[in-house]
This record gives C-alpha cells, structure tokens and sequence, in this order.
C-alpha cells in the first residue's frame, strides 16, 4: 500500500487525495507535520540523481524562505538536507507519495494516471 505524506491544511494535497479517492487508490494517509520519512529514507531518496537538488523541498514555503534555502542548498551535504527534511515536515513538498522505493511529490494528474492508472 501506498502511503501518502499530506499537510490537511494544503490545497495540493487535498487535490491529490480527491482524485485518489475517485481513482479507488488505496492509501494510508499521514499527516506530514506529525510523522516524517525517516532521515535514512531521505538520504536514499536524496542520493537518486532523479531526486537529488530541489525535489523534495517545498521551494514555495515559508520555512524554506527563512531558511534562505534557495541560497544554501547547491552547497548542501546529503546528510544536511536529509536532516532538514526529516526534521520539518513542512519543509517536504506535498504531497509526498511514497511507493516502494519510488517516490512522488506534488500533483500532477498525468502523472498520476500514468502511476496509478
């Protein structure tokens, strides 16, 4: 089973599990703010070229923003971001499908059918 990373308070999330609901998709849903990927899950994640730079981090949030991030991550360690993003969940980009092994953050429809369809 899939289990999909979500912020209850996110219109992007909210649009992703609508249209996991319509699709009869089965997902265990959690609350990002409460429980994180692990930071090992991260650095993983962190090490696939396919998802190495920007992809995980929420670039449009406000944590992301005080941190200065834009500035900091190019000269970020794995370990550094992998910290980050397993400390502060709202720093993740949402939603945060984890599958497996393969991940997806945000919402595209396309996407999705292609994932999950």
């Amino acid at each position: 089973m899939i289990e999909f990373y979500c912020y209850k308070k996110c219109s992007t999330c909210s649009k992703a599990k609508k249209w996991l609901d319509n699709q009869h998709i089965e997902y265990k849903y959690v609350e990002i703010t409460e429980q994180r990927p692990s930071k090992e899950m991260f650095k993983k994640w962190l090490g696939n070229s396919e998802y190495s730079g920007r992809y995980l981090f929420n670039t449009s949030g406000q944590i992301y923003r005080k941190l200065n991030l834009k500035d900091k991550l190019d000269n970020m360690s794995i370990d550094q971001k992998a910290e980050l993003l397993s400390n502060e969940g709202m720093l993740i980009k949402r939603p945060l499908i984890v599958d497996g092994s393969a991940i997806m953050c945000g919402f595209n429809e396309k996407e999705y059918s292609k994932k999950f369809l």
